[in-house]
């Protein structure tokens, strides 16, 4: 009975409490419920209560740490794993008490991160090696080193061991390179040495032709696009102009010729934008609209082409009769004497032969000066200059520069030839002024007697006919007209036996050994007397070079078509300078340079062999006979080349004004004038005196003012 009723009370329990996994699993949703009900109490126990969000956090942690052996020396660490595959999870709250986790990389902490232990306090912290002691521990194990325990990279910072290698053979690399050094033997030092000298004397530091868009001077402050763009409706406006005139369109006709008018009266005389008129984008505006008309009314493509075509050309014969008219104004212009330089000569060749008191004095003086110097003028150990010029005042450059730049100048001895018109003129002026110490003959072509056309080819040609024929009349074949020669080979300087002179040296200078021919555009900087001591070694000439590449080549002066050029010379030997030449005249004597001057002139009478000049004759006469000097003894380009480097100018002896912009025309390079005016500032304010109480008049040449009688 007990049992039975044992039996049924537990049934009877077991019908009124059924057991809750049986009815939980027949209720899926009351599960579900009871699951996010537990989860959202903890989340608030989490969030309200402080030391259970640190332990979730540490939880959190320590359950992402893999699990390795722990480090002897690090008691109390936590499971840890190799710093470079860790990866670390952080977990953090935001200001609104969520949770937030993120993972990350040893690779990705600076390389000062430190792993700490998170169940050891703050103080207890093992302290980390420094990147010197992970270097010191790879070079004592080498390679093998590179394979540290995970225990000794939590102690150390994170530093790539490769890195580490790269280090280690930097250094290695370094004290090998030591070793080495300190084995080299004293001499081959001394050549590296050299050789490092000699590298840093040779290596070129300046910048050429360098550009830069944000410099000031390269900012286009100052644009034309809107004057470009009249100009280029003024040529559609004719355009279509002459197609409305030929189209019998009198009222587009005129509408267009008066918004020509219209637009030339705003551009005047405008090179930019910001000096057009103020009325100028109105007119632009409004030739557009007629222009948009006339297309519409006029526009034929095969009739525009066509007036382009014509007014093209038209355009083109327009300029090359401009280029030929300014050829020929630069020419006269260079060749033309200035009035200053006119009044000059006048004045001096005035008091010459009207001596008053003063002057005549200035004669007595000169004449007993010019008898005691007598022989010095054929002394061979003293320092002769050869000077052929018409040109007082350039003369006077020459012999100024030169003397003030001497060490001895009592040694110096200067030849100046000029022709009968000038010789009253340049003789008075070195009376007047002579150089200090220094000695000069002034001479007259004309007292040449052997300078006559039986022996001179140049004077032989000068008076045949076809010579006077290619100078003097407008319907030669090769006048100006025609345009056929270059106008610079029609200077009047080629008349002139005072170009030529320099192949008669010997004949001028019979008793002397050695002479230095100087043109008198050139101006002295240095001292010249070590030109003396240079071994021309057999040659003739002592000179510059000019050619750079391709340029100043014997091909560019002479006529290589011809058979007498081409087989007698090289077409890419190297072209030389006139202006500053020493001379052997022993060697002179030897070869009978005259002679081969002759020959030659003879040969091109009817200059089939090159053009009028002195330098392709001098490149024939001296062929294989030059001698190149330094570079820095002559600077040439300062009459045409504004480009010309400063710092070489200041470095030359010689530098030298050859071409058309000469220092005492209104055409000279402003920037190069001060080279040659400072040479006469003290003598540029001299006065000659006259008696005839005459008014003064100030006259200035290249920025210096000389006073002459009117």
């Amino acid at each position: 009975m007990a049992s039975s009723s044992t039996a049924a009370s537990s049934s009877a329990a077991a019908a009124a409490y059924p057991r809750t996994p049986f009815s939980l699993r027949r209720r899926p949703g009351l599960l579900a419920f009871l699951f996010v009900f537990l989860c959202f109490i903890s989340f608030q126990v989490v969030i309200h209560v402080p030391s259970a969000r640190s332990a979730v956090s540490q939880w959190l942690f320590s359950g992402h740490q893999g699990e390795h052996q722990r480090p002897k020396n690090c008691p109390g660490c936590g499971n840890s794993q190799d710093v470079g595959s860790a990866d670390k999870t952080i977990a953090y709250t935001d200001q609104y008490g969520r949770i937030k986790l993120f993972k990350v990389t040893a690779r990705e902490f600076a390389s000062s991160s430190i792993w700490e232990n998170p169940w050891l306090p703050r103080d207890s912290q093992p302290i980390a090696r420094t990147q010197e002691a992970a270097e010191d521990l790879l070079l004592a194990n080498g390679s093998e080193a590179t394979n540290l325990s995970s225990a000794e990279t939590l102690e150390t910072k994170s530093v790539d061991p490769i890195k580490l290698k790269r280090q280690v053979f930097r250094r290695r690399r370094k004290e090998q390179r030591v070793q080495e050094l300190l084995q080299v033997d004293k001499k081959v030092e001394l050549e590296m040495r050299n050789a490092a000298i000699n590298s840093s004397r040779n290596f070129d530091n300046k910048v050429r032709g360098s550009y830069n868009i944000w410099r000031p001077e390269f900012r286009l402050t100052n644009t034309d696009s809107t004057l470009r763009l009249m100009k280029d409706q003024i040529i559609m406006a004719k355009l279509y102009a002459t197609i409305a005139l030929s189209q019998k369109e009198p009222d587009m006709y005129a509408l267009l010729m008066k918004c020509i008018k219209e637009s030339q009266t705003a551009i005047g005389d405008a090179l930019i934008d910001s000096e057009l008129d103020s009325s100028a984008l109105e007119r632009a505006k409004a030739m557009g609209h007629v222009l948009s008309s006339a297309r519409d009314v006029l526009y034929s493509s095969s009739e525009v082409s066509r007036k382009l075509r014509v007014m093209l050309q038209s355009t083109e014969l327009d300029i090359d009769a401009v280029k030929k008219q300014n050829s020929f104004l630069v020419q006269h212009a260079a060749k033309t004497v200035p009035m200053p330089l006119h009044c000059l000569h006048m004045q001096l060749t005035t008091d010459y032969y009207f001596r008053d008191g003063v002057t005549k004095e200035h004669f007595h003086d000169a004449a007993l000066k010019e008898e005691e110097n007598k022989a010095k003028l054929e002394d061979r150990s003293l320092y002769h200059y050869a000077i052929f010029s018409d040109n007082v005042l350039a003369a006077s450059v020459v012999v100024r520069s030169t003397v003030t730049n001497a060490n001895e100048p009592e040694k110096h001895v200067f030849h100046i030839v000029t022709d009968r018109l000038n010789f009253a003129a340049m003789k008075m002026w070195f009376i007047a002024h002579p150089p200090q110490l220094a000695i000069v003959h002034v001479e007259n072509i004309d007292n040449f007697k052997w300078l006559n056309s039986s022996y001179c080819s140049v004077l032989r040609q000068l008076e045949s006919a076809r010579l006077k024929e290619y100078y003097f009349k407008a319907h030669d074949p090769s006048s100006l007209s025609d345009g056929n020669e270059n106008l610079k080979y029609r200077n009047p300087k080629y008349l002139s036996m005072l170009n030529h002179l320099r192949f008669y040296m010997t004949e001028i200078h019979p008793m002397l050994d050695k002479i230095l021919f100087l043109d008198d555009d050139i101006v002295v900087q240095k001292d010249l007397t070590p030109l003396w001591d240079i071994d021309l070694k057999g040659m003739v000439n002592g000179a510059i070079e000019t050619c750079k590449e391709s340029f100043h080549r014997f091909d560019t002066y002479l006529n290589f078509s011809h058979p007498k050029i081409s087989e007698n010379f090289d077409p890419r030997a190297c072209g030389w300078a006139f202006g500053m030449n020493m001379f052997d005249l022993k060697e002179w004597r030897k070869r009978n340079i005259t002679g081969i001057y002759h020959y030659w002139q003879d040969l091109n009478e009817d200059r089939k062999l090159w053009k009028l000049g002195t330098l392709p004759p001098g490149l024939i006469t001296f062929y294989n006979l030059t001698y190149p000097l330094n570079r820095t003894w002559h600077v040439l380009g300062l009459g045409y080349d504004p480009a010309v480097d400063i710092a070489e100018i200041d470095n030359a002896a010689v530098v030298h004004y050859n071409g058309n912009y000469k220092p005492w025309l209104d055409l000279a390079i402003s920037k190069y004038n001060p080279y040659w005016s400072n040479s006469i500032k003290n003598s540029s304010n001299a006065k000659i005196s006259n008696t005839s109480p005459h008014v003064l008049i100030k006259k200035n040449v290249a920025g210096l003012e000389i006073t002459v009688d009117d």
